[in-house]
């Protein structure tokens, strides 16, 4: 799949995704990536990207990566815990996501995102869970 094929899929699992502007790079059971640009809508004071727009797109590439982990029989993911540490601000660019599965079970998948802006800096980490969901019989 190109990109733009891997972001139509995401955005059309995903709404919040096409509404932020987030693209998917790559998306494959060892690591996923999603990209967002720096604009104006998606900012808190003094022109940088709002905390919980970082933390979305964390969550939206984590989610991703969990759901390309699924054990068989599953039917999703969601999210039950995420911790995110933020070391930077990001007031222009791109942000990229990178995430990549710490654990991979049968009732829970654990994620780590790294965030970083156009340099390579890292601007925030996120571990969180992932509990994976069945079908009701």
């Amino acid at each position: 799949m190109t990109d733009k094929d891997l972001t139509a899929f995401i955005h059309e699992r995903m709404p919040l995704c096409a509404t932020l502007g987030m693209r998917a790079i790559k998306l494959a059971a060892d690591e996923v990536v999603f990209t967002l640009d720096w604009a104006p809508g998606l900012c808190t004071s003094g022109g940088m990207i709002h905390g919980g727009t970082v933390m979305a797109l964390a969550d939206a590439a984590g989610g991703a990566a969990a759901f390309a982990n699924l054990p068989e029989g599953a039917s999703g993911t969601s999210t039950i815990e995420s911790k995110t540490n933020f070391l930077g601000a990001v007031r222009e660019g791109t942000v990229s996501a990178r995430a990549k599965p710490l654990h991979v079970g049968g009732s829970t998948i654990v994620i780590e995102t790294e965030l970083r802006n156009d340099a390579g800096k890292l601007i925030a980490k996120v571990t969180q869970t992932q509990t994976v969901l069945r079908p009701r019989t």
